[in-house]
Parts: C-alpha cells; structure tokens; sequence
C-alpha cells in the first residue's frame, strides 16, 4: 500500500489523515512536535478500521525522519497570525518550519510529491519548491480545490440545485486577491453568467473570497478544517491513483499567463508524478488585470521570504 506522511496533526492534519485512511488510500504517518499526541490520534483513528472496513493504518511520531519512503507528504504545520504579530513574523516563522520539514522530505522522501497547505500558501508552495529542489511539478500548493468548492456550495444554494451539478473555477493567489471565474463556472455546462446577474455573481465572489474569514469569525477560536482537508484528500487520491483531475491549484509558473518564477493559482490535470499539465484558459483583460494585481501581491510575499531561506 502507498504511503503518504501528513506534517502538522493539528484539525486539517489530522482530519486529512483520517479521511486518507478511512477511504483506504494509503497508510499515513502522522506526524507533529507535540510529545504523544499524534500518537494519541493515530490509535483512535485506527480503531475506526473495522467500522469502515479498510485495512489502511495511521502511525502516529514525533520524528521528522519518519516520513521515509513517502509516496505523498503534505504539509500542514504552521502557525497561525496571532494578535500582535506581524506578516513578517509569520513569514518567518512559517518559512522556518518548512524549511526543517523539507529538508528531510529532501533527505528521506526524494522521489515523493509534495502538497502544501501552510499559508501564506502560495508563497510556502515556493519556499517548499527551493528548498527540496524537486522537479517543479512535484510540488503543489492546496488552495484552489478548496476555494472552487466554496463558490460551487454557494452557487448551488443560490440556485437551489445539487451541488453535484455545479462545476467553478479559481484562480489566483489564495487569499483576499483571489480571482474567480464566472465565465468558467457552470450548472450541468450552462455558464452561471446565463442563470444569475451580476451582482449576485459578485456577491457569491466575495463571499468566496472570505469564505475561510467568514468561518474563524464564527469559531471564535480556530479556522477552518473539514474543507481544507477534504480537498487535500482530494488532491492525494488525485497523485496516487493517477487520475489527471482537472483541478485549480498553487503551480510553479514558468511563462504561463504571463508569469515566471512564482506558485499561483491555475487550472491543471494532477496524476502520479505531481502536476501532468497547466492549463491556459483565454482571460479577458478584466481578469488579465485581476490575475496580475493578486500576482503582485505574492511575488511581494516571495520576496519577503526569501531572505529568511
């Protein structure tokens, strides 16, 4: 069975994980810093086998090195901006942790893919990208699945039909400047553009945009996790099984759109070796426009990390 290492056992790690195991994915390694408690959570998820009758397990370890002879290692370890602290405290301290994790993915797991899901998440694509040294397509930022299936839940409550029947497109970086794409979303192939108006085009757009904000103000305490995860599950089945999904995600750039030497969002097929094939969709220049001002704001990020490497 293939084996895939989640870094981080905190709620999207963890929940990660067990989603991996119960749909008999792979066996997990679940790791984090904290003595025991991936450990903890690893043996309850286990006795879960029998319920969902899979044969995978999760081991749980607070040891970097045991993510040896992955096939996938995702990333999930980070810190949350707390009050007080600044982007560039973030960024170093996020830019830290994945550096130590990268290096043994390097060291220990040469041949596996790599998917990250630490925020900012585009600029930590790039950082894991330079440090691990692996071929470009190998390494994945988690963001776009996530934000596609945000807009396509709206859409389809806006529209009161199945959220099965509604297909959207993201693009950009993960954050406030995202860029969806309503000329690109559909219900059973017809363009939202046909069914609803533009202000509520807009109004699902933003709701998109904030939609893990509109979340952790909810919480009170913590952000989002069942999604989150849910759509790196998505991403994992995507490398292991070889299925080329056609799915937006965080991709090393080397001209496409107009872009070079950055992750960003984009459309693209995901098989066994990482990202097949980016995909060029025919942007007019409003969403030209939008592309490069949320481009912009991640190449600064890129730039703000890339002296703490």
């Amino acid at each position: 069975m293939y084996k895939v290492s989640v870094i981080g056992a905190g709620n999207v790690g963890a929940t990660l994980a067990f989603q991996i195991a119960i749909r008999d994915l792979a066996n997990v390694t679940l790791i984090d810093i904290v003595e025991d408690m991936p450990m903890g959570k690893a043996l309850d998820m286990n006795q879960c086998s029998p319920l969902f009758d899979v044969d995978a397990t999760v081991t749980g370890s607070n040891k970097l090195e045991d993510l040896a002879d992955s096939d996938v290692v995702v990333i999930t370890s980070g810190v949350p901006r707390k009050p007080g602290m600044d982007r560039e405290d973030l960024l170093k301290i996020n830019a830290g942790i994945m550096k130590d994790v990268c290096t043994m993915v390097k060291e220990k797991a040469p041949q596996s893919v790599v998917i990250v899901v630490t925020n900012p998440l585009d600029v930590m694509a790039w950082v894991a990208s330079e440090v691990t040294g692996f071929p470009r397509e190998r390494v994945i930022g988690m963001a776009g699945v996530l934000d596609a299936a945000r807009q396509r839940t709206f859409i389809a409550w806006e529209l009161g039909v199945s959220p099965l029947d509604v297909a959207a497109m993201v693009m950009g970086g993960h954050g406030d400047t995202m860029v969806p794409l309503p000329r690109f979303s559909t219900v059973n192939g017809i363009p939202i553009t046909e069914l609803l108006p533009a202000n509520r085009i807009e109004a699902i757009a933003h709701r998109t945009r904030t939609g893990g904000g509109e979340i952790v103000k909810l919480l009170k305490t913590g952000s989002a996790y069942y999604a989150p995860a849910a759509s790196a599950a998505v991403m994992v089945e995507a490398v292991l099984k070889d299925t080329g999904h056609l799915v937006p995600a965080s991709c090393y750039l080397t001209g496409q759109y107009g872009f070079s030497g950055i992750h960003f969002g984009v459309p693209c097929t995901i098989g066994s070796g990482g990202v097949r094939k980016i995909i060029e969709l025919g942007v007019n220049e409003p969403e030209r426009m939008q592309l490069q001002a949320s481009a912009a704001v991640v190449r600064q990020g890129i730039e703000d990390v890339a002296k703490f490497l």
